[in-house]
């Protein structure tokens, strides 16, 4: 990825967050609030960290400004709707920051909530690795109660499999 070019990283970041946004949409609506396990994140909590996250943590930091994350609790949106209302919302107020960035803002440094100073392109990058990771817990937590999931690009493991070469011995 080009990282001088503020189209290409949005356009990345949004194709990450439209795969994310694909596995939110299977969640079942009486699972938004089950983990599986007592202290863990449940589904909502999970698409509401995704949410706020994205746009009270990555989106002020790369504006200078410090973290606002206000947590994940039901009390941000309750039921599948209107979590997915705010997973929605906050990701186009964060997609509108984002957008409002140069190649010169790419190359700041900004402060993370660790206290960390990194360029603003590597902050995003972050911001893209978190997402994964997260969306990664959802496949597994979806498999967990018995809800099929899409190959991530396309292919499953073992349609890649019979598609490729012998690997060498």
């Amino acid at each position: 990825m080009d990282m001088d070019s503020v189209t290409t990283l949005l356009d990345h970041l949004e194709r990450v967050h439209q795969r994310t946004r694909r596995v939110v949409a299977l969640i079942p609506p009486d699972d938004v609030e089950w983990s599986p396990a007592p202290g863990w994140f449940t589904f909502g909590g999970l698409v509401r960290h995704l949410a706020g996250l994205e746009r009270w943590m990555f989106a002020e930091n790369v504006q200078g400004r410090p973290s606002r994350y206000p947590g994940h609790g039901p009390e941000r949106a309750s039921g599948l709707p209107a979590v997915l209302h705010y997973y929605d919302r906050l990701h186009d107020e964060s997609r509108a920051i984002f957008a409002a960035l140069d190649a010169d803002a790419l190359q700041e440094k900004v402060s993370t909530p660790a206290g960390a100073r990194m360029a603003v392109w590597k902050w995003l990058r972050a911001h893209v690795e978190h997402e994964a990771h997260h969306r990664g817990q959802l496949y597994l937590m979806l498999a967990l109660r018995g809800v099929a999931t899409p190959p991530l690009y396309g292919l499953t493991s073992e349609e890649v499999r019979a598609r490729s070469e012998p690997a060498p011995e």
